[in-house]
């Protein structure tokens, strides 16, 4: 009879558990059923009963990982679905059935909907919860009285999602295992419950880049056993950081960056035995640095910039012996550097500039560490550079300009190859600057030595052997003299030459037989010099050459025909010399002011006094040699053009052998490479297809980046963008091209598609009228529409612009600046202005990278820092660029010519720019919202094009002022 009841018992067990696994098998095809797999990456989940060695098969499905005990029953612990390129929506009741997750990993895809509450209520053995960079929205659910009390959860990671509402409360403080809560990024609203305080287990909490308000809570400094904490990127009543902050004993990183704080830096910080990163920067802090910070000698980062900090730097400082970063720019510091400084072993990176320091640089500065970054710019320092800044040779930013530094370079920067940018105008150095050809040789870019007092002109091989220099300028330095280096025309990154008011004499740089004008040079400033000499005609074959201003200096004889022609100078200036003759007839010279010209008595034609009889004559020659010229440059463009289109024909006949690769991205149906081909074959349409009044030309110039409009198989109409690289670019592009691909965003043009090969790519994005764009629309809004929704319709334009912004700024790791925005990449679906979307956003990164051709690695915090500052520059001008698009859209399309002139110190010019814009917009009716609209929007664009780029709000910190008003 037992043995009866025990195989009896054995046949339940064993129906119970395939009965469960037939369970979790229908829940997960029914998980699969609510996912849109664009790639396809789950189709190994299909229903088949078992394996051959007898398990479920679900256990070998990708994502799945099974437990399986010793009679070999399976249950389902984890899935793993990250980086699949999956959307859709996760479903409650599939995910209620699989009770025995321990972790669920659905990070890095494009799900949308409301996250499941039966995540917290039904799997009360979840360890591991990741649904960061997804799009979940609504409130983050609530678990209710019947949740499991002893829910294992021990990391929760939320960061970048589109959550609304405030931070989960008690929800989350029931999870007494929780080591690890990341809500960063996901526009949660609110203050921080003071309820957070009061995890016995927390390691690591992110709530940064939220919607946060309210004060910092000081039941936070009850978190013993916290490491590392991030809360910066809100917004908080500008309240004071809480002193129990120095009771959180563990605490190694804390982040609190950008978040509208005020008051002093807490002196209880010092009892933060573990500290080693401090973010405060971007804030409203006062007071002096607690000297006994010295005392935290474990700190190795320290930013405590862009605040109103005063005193001096402690003394103490100085036995910070694992200190890196010490940036405290942009306060209001004073007092001397400490010389204990420069003892410090690990130091990389100093930035104080922009404060009120006085004396010298420490006399040792850089012999005891490998120092990379050194700025100490717009100070009241004096003496001379130190002589081993750059001992170490991993010197590579150099920052000193308007200081009153002297004495010579020699004796610092002879050896310093490791230096990439220099910044010393505005002092008082002297000598001569022979000394930097190895850095010139080695890689600097970036060399300003202006307003000083260097003599002995500019050595010709000092930049003979500069392959990497872009930006060289010597300008005002009166006692310089000596002559043009000829290889100024030649250097093949060199963009920016300027040598003005240098007392440089000499003719200019004649042609040689191998003179070849580099593709790169782009602005020469020469003026106020003692240059003779005819203008070379060869100048003008400088096909990137915009800006020349040879003015003020003694050059003779006439203007060459070829300065004329030239397709790419938009700026000449050659005012002021002994040049005669007639200014060559020119399309590019219509627009030249006289002012150009003037200051050469021999010198006629437009835009100056008209030339009369022989020097008339004359012209009349020069024209017709011109005319001529022109019709012999037509033929031979005709049959260059002819030859052309037959190597062009060969090429495509080539170009469909070699291997292509189709990437989809989220919203494309799964096309071959073929398909793509074929369709832009029989559909092609080049950049005509675009011509309108009203669109300007690409971006891209035609040899990097052509577009045009092609129909898919399925009546899809995209618009592709064709880019051509050499293999060694091609790893570099194609992984920042799939970033790309996987930003998504409702105020954003979608990358729906990458067909690419050795050689070229196309992109596809989505298709909108080229008439459909702010720029050729603003005009028409002010006119078509009702009064009554004129300005509502703008508003919600210029919201839609800052959230498109906001999220390439702040929810994309790493950031991606915009780069070009401007009316006409502001597009909208035909016929509704509400629905905007911006286009060619990192068009000009992809453009540097064709440029460059290069990928550095990053390891050190100063080097990403560094990296950081680059994208910060991209950010800063995407927020100037944001506030001139607002004063466009507020004066209906009109030029901007008021803002500029508004400062504190001139209120009235603020007041008759508000009444103009009011004019403009004479629909809204005075003290109504709609005019207390049109105010706080105009504050947010002044505040965005603020000459000075830190004062500039970052694109969250518009937003939430925008959205202050509503």
């Amino acid at each position: 009879m037992s043995i009866f009841f025990l195989t009896l018992l054995l046949m339940i067990i064993l129906i119970t558990v395939s009965s469960f696994a037939s369970e979790e098998e229908d829940a997960l095809l029914g998980l699969k059923s609510g996912i849109v797999d664009r790639s396809n990456s789950l189709r190994d989940w299909t229903k088949v009963n078992q394996t051959d060695n007898g398990s479920s098969s679900i256990c070998i499905w990708s994502g799945i990982t099974c437990l399986t005990d010793t009679h070999n029953n399976s249950v389902v612990i984890g899935l793993d679905l990250s980086q699949r390129n999956l959307s859709g929506s996760i479903s409650g009741k599939y995910v209620n059935v699989l009770r025995n997750l321990v972790l669920l990993n659905l990070s890095h895809n494009s799900f949308t909907g409301e996250l499941p509450a039966e995540i917290f209520t039904s799997l009360a053995n979840l360890t591991v919860l990741d649904i960061s960079r997804n799009n979940f929205d609504g409130h983050f659910p609530t678990v209710p009285s019947n949740a499991p009390k002893k829910n294992q959860l021990s990391i929760l990671d939320a960061f970048s999602n589109s959550f609304s509402g405030p931070l989960p409360d008690e929800q989350l403080t029931k999870l007494e295992f929780l080591k690890v809560l990341n809500l960063a990024g996901s526009y949660f609203e609110g203050p921080i419950p003071a309820s957070y305080g009061s995890f016995k287990n927390l390691e690591f909490l992110h709530l940064a880049g939220n919607l946060l308000d309210g004060e910092i809570p000081p039941e936070l400094g009850n978190l013993k056993t916290v490491t590392h904490i991030e809360i910066g990127y809100n917004s908080y009543m500008q309240g004071s950081i809480p002193s129990e902050f120095g009771s959180m004993s563990q605490l190694q990183y804390l982040d609190i960056a950008g978040a509208n704080i005020s008051g002093p830096i807490p002196s209880t910080f010092c009892n933060l035995r573990h500290l080693e990163s401090l973010f405060l920067f971007r804030n409203h802090l006062s007071g002096s640095i607690p000297f006994c910070f010295g005392n935290i000698s474990s700190l190795k980062n320290l930013d405590l910039s862009d605040n109103s900090i005063t005193g001096p730097i402690p003394d103490t400082f100085a036995k910070l012996i694992n200190l890196r970063l010490l940036s405290l720019m942009y306060n209001q510091m004073n007092g001397s550097i400490p010389h204990g400084i420069e003892n410090l072993p690990n130091l990389e990176a100093l930035l104080i500039w922009n404060n009120l320091f006085t004396g010298s640089l420490p006399l040792n500065l850089g012999m005891n560490s490998k120092l990379k970054w050194v700025d100490v710019s717009n100070n009241n320092l004096h003496g001379n550079i130190p002589t081993g800044i750059c001992y170490n040779r991993a010197l590579s930013r150099l920052i000193l300009f308007s200081n009153s530094f002297s004495g010579e370079l020699s004796n610092s920067l002879t050896n310093c190859s490791s230096l990439v940018r220099l910044r010393i105008e505005n002092n008082s150095f002297s000598g001569g600057i022979l000394a930097l050809k190895l850095s010139l040789r080695y890689g600097a870019t970036y060399v300003d030595l202006s307003r000083n007092k260097f003599t002995g002109g500019i050595p010709e091989n000092l930049m003979a052997e500069a392959p990497n220099i872009e930006y060289f300028n010597v300008s005002y330095n009166p006692g310089l003299g000596g002559i043009i280096p000829s290889h100024i025309w030649s250097l093949p990154s060199l963009a920016n030459f300027s040598a003005s008011s240098c007392n440089i004499s000499g003719d200019l740089p004649q042609p040689t037989p191998n003179f070849k004008c580099s593709s790169s040079i782009s602005t020469v400033e020469l003026s106020g010099n003692k240059l003779s000499g005819d203008l070379p005609e060869s100048i003008a074959s400088c096909e990137a050459l915009n800006i020349l201003d040879l003015s003020h200096n003694k050059l003779s004889g006439s203007i060459p025909d070829q300065f004329g022609s030239s397709s790419s100078l938009a700026l000449l200036n050659i005012s002021f010399n002994q040049l005669s003759g007639s200014v060559p007839r020119s399309n590019n010279f219509i627009f030249t002011d006289a002012s150009a010209f003037i200051g050469n008595p021999d010198l006629c034609g437009a835009p100056l006094k008209p030339c009369s009889g022989a020097l008339a004559a004359l012209s009349l020659s020069a024209q017709r040699k011109s005319v001529k010229r022109r019709i012999s440059l037509i033929c031979f463009g005709v049959v260059l053009l002819v030859a052309a289109s037959i190597c062009l024909l060969l090429y495509l006949i080539w170009h469909q052998k070699v291997l292509w690769k189709m990437i989809s991205f989220t919203g494309l149906p799964e096309f071959t490479a073929k398909d793509i081909l074929r369709s832009i074959n029989s559909t092609y349409v080049n950049v005509n297809d675009f011509s309108t009044a009203t669109v300007e030309p690409p971006l891209l110039s035609s040899s990097s980046l052509n577009i045009c409009k092609v129909v898919l198989p399925t009546g899809i109409t995209v618009s592709v963008k064709k880019i051509e690289w050499d293999s060694k670019r091609r790893r570099v592009i194609s992984e920042f091209i799939n970033s790309l691909g996987n930003v998504r965003h409702k105020n954003l043009v979608r990358l729906l598609g990458f067909c690419s090969n050795k050689s070229c790519g196309y992109l596809l994005f989505d298709y909108y009228l080229p008439s459909e764009n702010l720029f050729a629309n603003i005009v028409r809004l002010t006119t078509t529409s009702s009064s009554s929704s004129r300005w509502s319709v703008k508003y919600k334009i210029i919201i839609g612009i800052a959230r498109g912004l906001c999220y390439l700024h702040n929810d994309c790791h790493p950031p991606i600046p915009h780069g070009d925005l401007k009316a006409t990449n502001i597009l909208f679906e035909e016929g509704n202005m509400e629905e905007l979307h911006l286009a060619d956003f990192g068009v000009k990164a992809i453009l540097r990278m064709l440029n460059d051709g290069t990928s550095n690695s990053i390891s050190s915090t100063v080097d990403d820092l560094i990296e950081s500052a680059s994208i910060k520059e991209e950010m800063y001008r995407d927020i100037c660029s944001f506030g001139e698009v607002i004063l466009e859209i507020l004066r209906n399309g009109k030029p901007i010519n008021a803002a500029g002139s508004i400062t504190p110190s001139n209120p009235t010019a603020g007041e008759s720019f508000l009444r103009e814009i009011l004019d403009e917009n004479d629909e809204v009716k005075v003290g109504t919202s709609e005019e207390s609209e049109i105010k706080l929007v105009l504050e947010v664009a002044l505040l965005c094009t603020s000459s000075k780029p830190s004062n500039r709000p970052t694109m969250d910190e518009a937003l939430k002022l925008l959205l202050s008003g509503v």
